[in-house]
């Protein structure tokens, strides 16, 4: 009764805003003649009265002509490179926790977050229904491949200009796989001169970091631009295995035509980070508790005491893996991007990338809580000499990133007739090409691991004589994986204009055509003749509809219907016939929305009201189980800033009430679906006093919510505080200081169904940075 009672609290107060909001809409004066606006160029903001949303900017992720925020019929925030500082991220997925609507698991590190939107379910791993692009195009095609999720071959550095975040909407229509919305990080061009160098360190934890950028022109109509970082150190949770070692170099040239400009870009990353999994715990009644020396917030079992990984690659050669090499990325890009206008009003977009991505994912994985007994030390300092305590049994997954590169073309022609009084109709063709490689060998090995969270060694027992068990899990989850997964998705878009009415209509074809093979092998050989074919093909068809209305230049209200698809990967492979003797399940989602945006003075907001329908299959690697199911959510989402004169603050906050509607697992009808709040929310405010500095804060928190479908086991509500302060030394040199997670909040964002094993946020970590612009 009193959980009922909360979500008829959060509903009434969600209903609240929103009557609160139309009321203003229609107090507001209407102008006598509608505001026209130029969708091709954001207008001049007053800067006294600047909002925070910047409604009048221009956007270009999810729609198919440049419109401003104010026009648009979808929800979409941006974020600019200062208002990402402010939040302090020490990852990609961190950044996310600010924008309303997103659910951002960041606990793993500088990969492996698991994301979502608005109620859409995540039942693995990864982002399956949201995109993560840069500049207009995917970074991996599919966003839950299992062990390599496309965060992990995104780093934010100086190169980022600014940040695009569509929830829902036009997604469905205007990208694959992305149903739930699309993370767009768009990079700096170098339409300014200069640039800037800076060094980070951190103050209680061990990492050492190089930043660079420059831009420039190269002539009258060409420009460059350039970034990058280089870090060492063992990354924010102590290993003593200089876990970090890496970083990214990136830049563009571009060239402007007198009827368009076209740019060439290039990316390599070579990055090595920690990978934090889930921890051991224990869990009685539903309620998960911390075990003795292993904290949650520190422990990643990385160790100077482990031996070598023996694995298999796929040509049945053996390998020896250092087990602290955590997450190792790779990735080798050249893009090619332009705009020409080619007659008669016709204007022609092709957007091009090629990515050579690998790596390796090593992670510990606790495969129990572990047990009570006399054992002798294996490895490290003690080796031979007697342990009596408790003893894990740690997995080891690690997993050979052999190819996950792809080559993506999105060309779209576009053109806009000028119809009877002042009505302008868009119209927009294209035709979306891609490649994906699947290309994975997992080796799942068991080791006996002392309980600790800080520098663990093997254990002796009478089963094992160097601390290695055998195979992991029983022997799941020796895999040969490669396949390639080729998309074709025609799409069309109707964008029309007229008074204060914009008006939108898109449909695309999806068709997925998936070929290669798959192994389940053994630890010690690939049986060719247990290959197995994967050959099928599935298609789908999406649409989605939107309307805004401007009832003045400051109150605008919109509303859509869209239907998306989010195609499997991987993860159907060892669980159903692939090779075209069966259907192949897809996971769709339907989705209604609706919405005012509303300014006033230095007060902007976004409120958005949103349903959504998910039909989904799944397989989890750790559970080796298959679901099937539908779920259902409806909220509301609140995205709001307000400036006075130096002072800022911006924040939201997203109510979702979810249910599985249907299941293979009739135990969880009716249950909310795993790790879904009722509500997340998120402030950050922040001072500027002169141009001298800046000080500021972020609060991110989230009310619990249930770590399984059974609706069992509670990940308890918490808050994480950050903060970010600046000083400008000089005209060109700043010092900064960030303190991420400031009272060391243990914040759990996933456990295993069992309970044995769960994954935290970091603890408690502080950097400090100094910047030289010239």
């Amino acid at each position: 009764m009193k959980s009922r009672s909360l979500k008829v609290k959060y509903l009434a107060a969600a209903t609240a805003l929103a009557m609160m909001q139309l009321h203003c809409a229609y107090a507001a004066d209407v102008p006598a003649s509608p505001d026209q606006g130029n969708t091709q160029a954001p207008p001049v903001e007053d800067k006294s009265k600047a909002n925070g949303l910047n409604l009048d900017s221009v956007v270009v992720t999810g729609t198919a002509i440049r419109v401003t925020k104010m026009k648009a019929s979808v929800s979409i925030s941006t974020l600019d490179a200062d208002q990402i500082k402010m939040s302090s991220p020490t990852n990609a997925a961190e950044v996310l926790r600010s924008i309303p609507g997103i659910r951002s698991e960041s606990s793993g590190g500088e990969g492996n977050a698991n994301l979502t939107v608005r109620g859409l379910p995540i039942s693995a791993g990864g982002a399956r229904y949201v995109q993560f692009q840069e500049n207009g195009l995917p970074i991996l095609q599919f966003g839950d491949i299992a062990f390599a999720t496309p965060d992990m071959f995104m780093r934010i550095d100086g190169s980022l200009d600014h940040l695009e975040v569509l929830r829902g909407g036009s997604a469905s229509t205007l990208a694959t796989n992305s149903p739930g919305g699309i993370i767009n990080f768009i990079s700096k061009t170098g339409e300014e001169k200069g640039g800037s160098i800076g060094l980070s360190t951190g103050l209680n934890f061990n990492e050492t970091r190089y930043d660079f950028d420059y831009g420039s022109p190269l002539g009258e109509k060409t420009r460059a631009f350039v970034a990058g970082f280089y870090r060492v150190g063992d990354g924010l949770r102590k290993g003593e295995v200089n876990g970090e070692d890496g970083g990214q170099i990136r830049g563009n040239i571009t060239h402007d035509l007198d009827d368009g400009f076209i740019r060439l870009s290039f990316k390599h990353l070579d990055d090595k980070t920690p990978m934090n999994l889930p921890v051991a715990v224990s869990t009685k009644n539903g309620t998960i508790s911390e075990l003795p020396g292993i904290d949650p917030r520190t422990a990643s079992f990385y160790s100077p005491y482990w031996i070598k990984d023996i694995t298999l690659d796929k040509n049945n050669n053996f390998l020896a893996n250092n087990v602290n090499d955590g997450l190792h990325a790779k990735s080798n890009s050249l893009g090619l991007e332009g705009s020409f206008k080619i007659g008669d009003g016709w204007t022609l977009q092709e957007n091009f990338r090629k990515s050579a991505n690998s790596g390796r994912f090593i992670g510990v994985f606790p495969g129990n809580t572990g047990t009570d007994g006399s054992y002798t030390y294996a490895t490290g300092p003690n080796a031979g000499k007697p342990y009596v305590g408790r003893a894990l049994s740690a997995v080891v997954f690690d997993t050979s990133i052999d190819d996950a590169g792809n080559t993506i073309n999105d060309m779209k022609l576009s053109k806009s007739f000028k119809l009877d009084g002042g009505t302008k109709l868009t119209a927009t063709g294209g035709l979306y090409m891609s490649l994906q490689k699947v290309d994975l060998t997992w080796s799942f090995n068991e080791y006996l691991l002392e309980a600790t969270g800080d520098k663990p060694a093997l254990l002796k027992s009478s089963k094992t004589s160097t601390g290695f068990v055998g195979p992991g899990f029983g022997n799941c989850c020796t895999r040969a994986i490669d396949v390639d997964y080729k998309t074709t998705a025609p799409y069309a878009n109707l964008s029309l204009e007229v008074g204060p009415w914009n008006i939108d209509g898109g449909l695309r074809h999806d068709r997925q055509v998936a070929s290669g093979t798959f192994n389940p092998g053994t630890p010690d050989h690939y049986d060719p003749a247990k290959q197995r074919f994967v050959d099928y093909q599935v298609n789908h068809n999406s649409y989605s509809l939107g309307a805004n209305y401007r009832l003045n230049k400051d109150v605008s209200l919109f509303a859509r219907i869209s239907d998306g698809i989010a195609f499997n990967a991987d993860r159907i492979l060892f669980g159903t016939p692939v090779d075209g003797t069966a259907p192949i399940n897809i996971n769709t989602v339907k989705q209604y929305e609706g919405g005012v945006k509303w300014r006033q003075g230095g007060l902007s907001t976004f409120l958005t009201l949103f349903k959504a329908d998910t039909e989904e299959t799944n397989y989890e690697a750790t559970t080796q189980k298959s679901t099937a199911n539908t779920y259902h959510a409806k909220g509301v989402e609140l995205e709001a800033a307000y400036r006075l004169d130096e002072f800022r603050v911006s924040g939201g906050l997203t109510y979702t009430n979810a249910n599985i509607a249907a299941s293979n697992n009739a135990a969880t009808v009716g249950k909310t679906p795993r790790r879904q709040a009722d509500l997340v929310y998120q402030i950050t405010p922040s001072y500027s006093f002169g141009e001298a500095a800046t000080i500021g804060a972020s609060l991110i928190g989230t009310t619990k919510s249930w770590g399984d479908d059974q609706n069992t086991i509670t990940l308890p509500a918490y808050r994480v505080v950050n903060l970010f302060a600046n000083y400008q030394i000089s005209s060109k040199a700043t010092i900064s200081l960030s303190v991420n997670n400031l009272f060391n909040t243990i914040g759990y964002t996933e456990v295993e169904d069992d309970g044995h094993a769960a994954r935290s946020i970091d603890g408690r970590s502080a950097k400090l940075s100094l910047k030289y612009m010239f």
